[in-house]
């Protein structure tokens, strides 16, 4: 499945009203069944976000090969990789 900039804009207003990572990742898995989606902490990850949204970087899926790896290209993305930040002092 290609990600459209609907459904990002749409992912994106979503992430905006949770800071909790659980929440967010239940209630976007129910929206979006067909993607794969992985939590995790945003030290977990190397990879430049595909963009951030409050406390959340989101990094998309491709996993249309042999291998899963993180891509910049919504029109490759299979799911959302859901990285939350540490709250900064």
């Amino acid at each position: 499945m290609a990600l459209g900039a609907d459904e990002i804009a749409d992912i994106a207003q979503e992430l905006g009203s949770f800071d909790d990572v659980s929440q967010a990742y239940a209630a976007l898995r129910q929206r979006y069944p067909n993607l794969s989606w992985i939590r995790c902490d945003s030290s977990d990850l190397t990879e430049i976000p595909f963009c951030s949204i409050g406390p959340f970087d989101l990094h998309l899926l491709d996993g249309a090969d042999h291998c899963a790896r993180i891509t910049h290209d919504p029109m490759r993305a299979t799911g959302i990789v859901l990285a939350r930040r540490a709250a900064e002092l």
